[in-house]
């Protein structure tokens, strides 16, 4: 069995880590999330030799060892903590040959640490266009340790870099810069301390506010105070931060002043011209809105024919299962209850795939940096961030994707309040109940000489509504929740160019992985239990309901499909969901519901759409076409007042309890695993729930 090694990858933001990432693992990869947070970590296997293979773990992108958020504070931890199973053999630090000067500060800080660092210098095929020149010999030289000339997308200099890996132990730990010059006493009585303890790795330890794992931060807080110096307060350890800061760039310009050269009158500058356009106060909002109409349009249009056919191939797949295997328990649950339960998993596959192919597109090229930067000034009023733009509007077509997309986002309190409003937009799931309930209260009739009728107005108001409400409850969490926030906005702009293909195709393929197998396991089992809720009960009404209901019809000339239908529909009534409708009638009754728009209403957590085939079901309609359920839901009377049930007050607040109801158990699902908690699906549910109901019933109560 050969040996294998850690090693780990580090690096700002846009140095191409996560493409050199896929380089050496390719598809032999996996993503989860670090344990009790909810910051996503990415490893792999590269085999670098026939008797060595490397386990590559893809920290996340930090500007430097001084953290400022969740991921940064990994990255801290992971090269703190020696006991870890993560902790890296060898560090390679990716730097981008057009920013070294900032890329450095981080390298020269994990040198400090006295861990086997490669400097790997990245983007090498744009040298000779940008007209750079590199002394790698004196780089080498100064820095004490190997760099590695690589290009990414042109697989250029892996090999090389594979070597280096493998001869790891050869390389020199020792620091680059004098980083205790900043105040020599402090740290001679802080080495006297700690004496077998690394100064740089206790510095950081002393400053960082952060989650060392197995190193108990408190505990060696107090031996400092017990030992022979001043504990320094919190402000004067940020100057010293600073003045840490300041003699690393010292260094690190004296070093490029001798080793980089770059010829500025060869240099290109699409970017800039680019950057005129896509940041243009007008023009790139424009853009911007365009492309996020091209992307909606084409997760609606592309997923809808993917869609249907896993629809179409799970019903056939339950019908295949009833008729074939043989009656009994097990039949049932394998075509009621698994099978229902892993189609409304896999169907949502074409929309992930689909949105996080133009997310990867967009991150790949450059230009989603430019509308975090665009849209964060708007964005900061409501307590969001630039980087919540792309999952709000996303979820106008599914909650789930766009509740993924919030990966993005840095800062905890800015991500969570996203996570937590996205679900007020209207997503495609909404829509089936929409447009039966639109057809039903709302008249036939337009404004604008034609142009608009009212029913599409009422559709569009529930869209604007939902992104509103959104808003709305963004800029109330943001004061309301006991979360420290960051005052500041960092964002680089990287430069453009065009997507990696193998970068994209990894992207859609792990992201659309993690959601079938996190998410999945819990849609699943919830959707077994709603099965069995559903077509289990108790009393003679249910056990006996075919000879019942056959008595009771016995006079009247029904076809046998019409009679099925009457025995399912009084099995429903009298199931265990049934009883649940029946329990919670009071409480629906004032929003203008019976027991059976109850049933409706607790089925469809499965999925909004649910509501229009429980209804059909309830009301003992054969047929699923959506006029015959139109016809049979007009003609309910409402057994306490009379006259129609689905009136234009009833109507309006089943519409409004949607627009505002967590009526979608895989949201929940994601969003729990998301936040690594129940608790916030939990608030999030109760909230809506909430919200939903009193909107519902103060529409009600007014209109009717």
């Amino acid at each position: 069995m050969g040996k294998s090694i850690n090693v780990a990858l580090i690096g700002n933001p846009n140095t191409g880590k996560t493409s050199l990432f896929n380089r050496l693992t390719g598809l032999n990869q996996k993503v989860g999330n670090y344990p009790g947070i909810t910051v996503e970590k990415k490893e792999g296997i590269c085999k670098l030799s026939p008797r060595l293979k490397a386990h590559i773990l893809d920290l996340p992108g930090t500007y430097s060892l001084n953290t400022s958020s969740l991921d940064e504070s990994v990255v801290v931890e992971t090269l703190l903590n020696r006991n870890s199973k993560d902790f890296p053999d060898v560090a390679v630090v990716i730097s981008d040959v057009e920013n070294l000067k900032r890329n450095l500060l981080l390298f020269t800080q994990i040198k400090d640490l006295e861990i086997p660092s490669i400097l790997v210098i990245n983007m090498a095929d744009r040298m000779q266009r940008k007209a750079i020149t590199l002394d790698i010999d004196l780089l080498e030289e100064e820095l004490n340790t190997r760099v590695v000339l690589v290009s990414a997308r042109k697989n250029q200099g892996i090999d090389q870099l594979k070597k280096a890996i493998i001869e790891y132990k050869s390389l020199n730990t020792k620091p680059c810069v004098n980083a205790s010059s900043i105040d020599p006493e402090y740290f001679d009585n802080l080495k006297k301390a700690y004496p077998k303890q690394s100064i740089y790795k206790l510095w950081l330890v002393i400053t960082q506010d952060v989650n060392f794992g197995k190193i108990d931060r408190n505990r060696d807080l107090e031996n400092l105070k017990q030992a022979s110096f001043e504990v320094k307060s919190e402000n004067d350890l940020k100057k010293l931060q600073h003045q840490e800061t300041v003699v690393r760039y010292q260094f690190i310009n004296g070093l490029l002043k001798k080793a980089l050269n770059v010829d500025q009158s060869q240099a290109k500058d699409l970017r800039s011209r680019l950057d005129r356009i896509l940041l243009h106060k007008v023009w790139g909002y424009l853009i911007f809105f365009a492309i996020l109409l091209l992307i909606f349009q084409a997760i609606y249009d592309w997923s809808s024919y993917p869609m249907d056919w896993i629809d179409s191939a799970f019903a056939k797949a339950s019908s295949w299962a009833q008729t074939t295997l043989p009656a009994g328990p097990f039949t049932d649950l394998l075509a009621e209850g698994i099978i229902p339960g892993l189609g409304g998993i896999v169907i949502f596959i074409p929309q992930i795939a689909i949105l996080f192919l133009f997310i990867a597109i967009l991150e790949e090229s450059g230009y989603m940096s430019r509308v975090v930067f665009l849209m964060d000034h708007i964005m900061k009023k409501f307590g969001l961030s630039g980087k919540s733009v792309v999952p709000l509007v996303s979820g106008t077509a599914c909650a789930i994707p766009a509740v993924m997309a919030t990966r993005n986002i840095e800062d905890w309190k800015e991500r969570l309040v996203t996570i937590l409003v996205v679900p007020f937009t209207t997503c495609s799931a909404r829509l089936p109940v929409y447009l039966i309930i639109i057809g039903l209260v709302i008249p036939e009739g337009s404004v604008l000489g034609g142009f608009l009728s009212y029913q599409a107005l009422t559709l569009m108001g529930l869209y604007l509504l939902g992104f509103g409400t959104a808003i709305f409850s963004a800029w109330v969490l943001n004061r309301v929740l006991p979360i420290k926030r960051k005052a500041f906005f960092v964002m680089e702009m990287p430069a453009y160019k065009v997507p990696m293909g193998k970068n994209v195709l990894i992207t859609v393929v792990e992201k659309t992985k993690s959601f079938v197998l996190g998410a999945g396991k819990i849609i699943m089992a919830i959707s077994i239990v709603l099965w069995l809720l559903a077509s289990h009960g108790i009393g003679e009404k249910f056990t006996n309901a075919d000879e019942l209901v056959r008595a009771e019809y016995a006079g009247q000339s029904l076809s046998e499909d019409e009679l099925n239908d009457k025995i399912a529909s009084q099995k429903l009534e009298y199931s265990f969901i049934g009883y649940i409708g029946k329990g919670i009638e009071p409480a629906v009754r004032p929003l203008g519901y019976d027991w059976k728009i109850g049933i409706a209403i607790v089925s469809s957590f499965a999925a909004r759409e649910v509501f229009v085939g429980t209804l059909a079901t309830i009301y003992s309609v054969g047929s699923d076409e959506e006029e015959t359920i139109k016809n049979r839901m007009r003609a309910e009377v409402n057994p306490i007042l009379g006259g129609p049930l689905f009136n234009f007050a009833s109507g309006i607040s089943l519409l409004l309890f949607y627009a505002f109801a967590m009526q979608c158990m895989s949201t929940l699902a994601i969003v729990k695993r998301e936040t690594n908690s129940w608790k916030w699906p939990a608030i999030q549910f109760t909230a809506m729930t909430v919200i939903a109901y009193f909107a519902a019933l103060a529409a009600y109560q007014l209109l009717s």
